[in-house]
């Protein structure tokens, strides 16, 4: 089996291991990986997942062994298309990329990801590197465009003009630059990704998940609409959560809990 789960309380950790391809994504790769998630997203008791590399390789990208053996028949990218309008979306060529969750993912980042190994970081909410992590367009160099969400997602993290720069040079993208750039979130020694980011899971965890959920959610539906249709939608996906989740919280704090900042316990 290439993907496990392990889970710890509310936290998940999906661990995808192919180390012969440098934990490249082959189809059976990416069904697993978009199988393990879609479990995570209906299991009532797991909140935040953590999407791991094992063997200190994040992912080097699609199969191109297997994209090579693909290209000799007729329309070889026919299973990785988009459905017709109305029909359940598929996974992408790395799996999970076409999948909206409702639940937080974050990227526990180790040596390279690359390619379409930097497309399903992108995908995550967020991204913990180690010091010697790094993002590339490589396949700019065998002549492969970005087909899993990399044109789409990189310019709403960074900026057009920085997205181009990373995408048409194909450059080699630091820990150290993804951190200035906001690519990633946080930086962490050598070997410490995957506990950081599960200590990280589990602190977001702690807090009454509906309104992590909501302010998730609106973060994505604002994305290209004017400020004022923005904050009506925002309005509109938390004002039910106020009501109820909210006013518990209130009353936590009226009656003296969450006092100098410790409130994350739901």
């Amino acid at each position: 089996m290439t993907v496990t789960v392990e889970k710890q309380g509310a936290v998940t950790t999906v661990i995808h291991a192919r180390h012969e391809a440098r934990n490249a994504v082959d189809p059976a790769s990416a069904e697993a990986l978009a199988k393990a998630f879609l479990a995570f997203e209906q299991d009532p008791g797991a909140s935040v997942a953590v999407l791991w590399g094992a063997g200190g390789v994040f992912c080097s990208g699609w199969d191109l062994k297997h994209a090579a053996a693909l290209m000799g028949q007729e329309r070889p990218l026919a299973a990785l298309d988009f459905p017709p309008a109305g029909e359940a979306v598929p996974h992408g060529p790395m799996g999970p990329t076409r999948l909206e969750l409702s639940k937080p993912v974050i990227a526990a980042i180790a040596g390279p990801a690359v390619a379409g190994g930097m497309e399903i970081a992108l995908w995550c909410d967020l991204r913990v590197m180690e010091e010697d992590a790094y993002f590339g367009v490589y396949n700019r160099r065998w002549g492969i465009p970005l087909i899993d969400g990399g044109t789409v997602r990189l310019p709403r993290l960074v900026g057009e003009g920085r997205a181009l720069d990373i995408i048409l040079t194909g450059r080699k993208v630091t820990a150290d630059e993804a951190a200035r750039i906001g690519l990633c979130d946080r930086v962490v020694p050598r070997g410490e990704a995957r506990a950081a980011e599960e200590a990280l899971a589990q602190e977001i965890a702690l807090f009454p998940q509906g309104a992590v959920r909501a302010d998730r959610r609106a973060v994505r539906l604002q994305h290209g609409r004017p400020v004022m249709e923005a904050m009506r939608l925002e309005w509109q996906n938390a004002a039910g959560l106020i009501e109820s989740e909210g006013a518990r919280g209130a009353a936590r704090f009226a009656a003296g809990e969450g006092r100098h900042g410790n409130g994350a316990d739901a």
